[in-house]
């Protein structure tokens, strides 16, 4: 299969992303209208991140919850510069990224860098897993490629 004809990076959507200014408003309102019950999210700490090709420095509160068989993940940015502190400054609360999941992270990634897209923010984590926040530079769309398959 060529990579004009190889199976869509965005065909398994597995999330939508909020940005949020507070985490503990936003929940309860959310769960006072039947959303949740939300989870706090901890990243593992020896993940490695990047934003826009420096190394990312963020303080992130993170929760979740499903909608079906979507997860509804809130991000309150605390400190430091990242792609959601950046999408707070510039547009306010709201939807900041759709994720997706992909097979091969690194393979995906390059594609697409290849059709001029943009990347964000990129983060390692152990075993081979991570995820990749691309701006496709169209209507505003942002999408978090996620890889949760592990690798020897």
């Amino acid at each position: 299969m060529d990579e004009n004809t190889a199976a869509s990076p965005f065909s398994k959507v597995i999330q939508v992303g909020l940005v949020v200014r507070d985490m503990d408003k936003t929940v309860a309102r959310l769960t006072s209208l039947g959303i949740g019950p939300f989870e706090p999210k901890i990243l593992p700490p020896d993940r490695k991140e990047w934003f826009r090709d420096k190394i990312m420095d963020a303080n992130l509160v993170i929760e979740a919850a499903m909608m079906g068989d979507i997860e509804l993940e809130l991000i309150q940015p605390v400190a430091g510069e990242s792609p959601h502190q950046e999408f707070l400054d510039a547009k306010g609360e709201g939807i900041q990224h759709i994720a997706c999941e992909v097979e091969d992270l690194d393979k995906a990634v390059d594609r697409l860098t290849k059709q001029g897209v943009t990347v964000l923010l990129r983060a390692r984590f152990p075993r081979g897993r991570g995820v990749a926040y691309l701006d496709l530079d169209a209507g505003g769309l942002i999408v978090e490629l996620v890889q949760r398959k592990e690798t020897a």
